[in-house]
């Protein structure tokens, strides 16, 4: 039995073009795979800690072999718990928008936490390894404009290429994405973009 761990990177939820197709692939997911389980997170709901002067000081002291004090202690712990918790799936499934042709940050301040030496990637004398291997991701993209490969607009789209890029960089190797676009540019080429992405999430989501 596996778990499927549905991260949510939009607040704006049913109104959410990623989060619509994100639902529908975790619908049909759970059709395909009966026995295994499927846990939602919502990163705007979610008591995410800072990453903020005192946890960057306590990572520092880890980093320089130093030990906490009490209180870098208890910061570092709310670390470890989002990364625990998020090492504990078998499968990612991420709904993630564009905002300023980036992420949203929510979803940012989430890899903060979880990129950290020694818990999902570490040193060695041949650059950075990803400690988070052998389990798939899929991320549902939805933005606004239209960003394909190959044409000069794709040079703005730092979503999928830096979220994609922090996950090869902690690991993941199966990486499989949804785009809907344009959602920005008429009922009509909006309809047609989010049924074409509700199609490929129904299929794709049975040999995940």
């Amino acid at each position: 039995m596996s778990k499927l761990l549905y991260v949510q990177a939009s607040p704006r939820k049913g109104r959410s073009k990623s989060i619509q197709v994100a639902d529908a692939f975790a619908a049909a997911y759970r059709e395909s795979h009966p026995g295994d389980t499927l846990e939602v997170m919502d990163l705007f709901a979610a008591d995410l800690p800072a990453f903020d002067g005192p946890a960057v000081t306590a990572k520092y002291v880890i980093l320089h072999g130093e030990k906490h004090t009490a209180e870098q202690r208890r910061i570092w712990d709310g670390v470890e718990k989002v990364i625990a918790h998020f090492k504990s799936a078998d499968k990612y499934l991420f709904a993630a928008p564009m905002w300023n042709f980036g992420i949203p940050w929510r979803l940012k301040q989430y890899l903060d936490i979880l990129i950290q030496p020694g818990y999902t990637f570490r040193a060695t004398e041949n650059g950075s390894e990803g400690l988070v291997k052998d389990k798939p991701v899929m991320t549902v993209y939805a933005r606004g404009g239209e960003y394909p490969e190959g044409t000069d607009a794709a040079a703005l789209d730092m979503q999928k290429s830096y979220f994609e890029l922090a996950l090869r960089f902690i690991g993941f190797e199966k990486i499989h994405s949804i785009i809907v676009e344009p959602t920005l540019a008429g009922p009509e080429k909006t309809d047609i973009a989010l049924k074409k992405a509700l199609k490929e999430a129904a299929q794709s989501a049975a040999d995940f």
